[in-house]
């Protein structure tokens, strides 16, 4: 039985400093592991499901608890289902609990390096209010860390949130996920998506 501190330890390792966390975890984080998948769908899918029917409704009570219900709505389906239309079916779940915990002040509350993921469901929005949101978000956190140790993690963030904020900017939508969503793409879309850099 998955708990809010075994997701979050999962997810986040057990070192407490962001720039050793961002170092050890960033290969479970960004880079496309068919095993990590697998993993990730096999421990969590049903939390997933859990999350979606509202059966861990209490865990929006903690920061904690919300960062867990956030990773399991937006991060973890882009693991388990990556490259269907279920990777981004859980994405209004994960933006709905980010904005209430933000209005809440839930966010301020957690480590910066956890706050990047309390965010991430504004960046992977296709709204473009979520975006300049997103980005103003991320620019608090690279501003804060200046001069810190890991002030080039959070510079890295900060540029993959300008990056997202103008793709949506230009086109109201995310071109790279027009195949996988059944979308025809513009002819716009499809000279983007020849350039370095056009998916995530």
């Amino acid at each position: 039985m998955e708990t809010i501190d075994s997701i979050l330890e999962f997810w986040f390792g057990a070192d407490p400093d962001d720039a050793a966390t961002a170092k050890k975890q960033g290969k479970l984080w960004w880079q496309k592991q068919p095993a990590t998948d697998a993993l990730i769908l096999q421990r969590f899918a049903g939390h997933l499901q859990q999350a979606a029917s509202n059966a861990l409704e209490a865990w929006t009570a903690t920061p904690q608890g919300m960062l867990a219900l956030i990773l399991l709505t937006d991060q973890f389906p882009r693991n388990m289902y990556r490259d269907t239309p279920q990777a981004f079916a859980f994405d209004h779940l994960a933006r709905a609990w980010c904005k209430q915990g933000i209005a809440a002040g839930m966010d301020l509350a957690l480590r910066p390096i956890q706050r990047v993921f309390f965010y991430l469901p504004l960046e992977h929005s296709e709204s473009l209010p979520d975006q300049q949101q997103s980005v103003l978000l991320v620019s608090k956190l690279a501003e804060a860390d200046h001069g810190l140790q890991g002030g080039q993690t959070f510079a890295g963030y900060l540029d993959y949130a300008h990056r997202h904020h103008d793709i949506i900017e230009r086109f109201g939508r995310f071109p790279h996920r027009n195949r996988i969503l059944g979308r025809a793409s513009t002819m716009e879309e499809t000279v983007f998506l020849k350039e370095k850099g056009s998916s995530f």
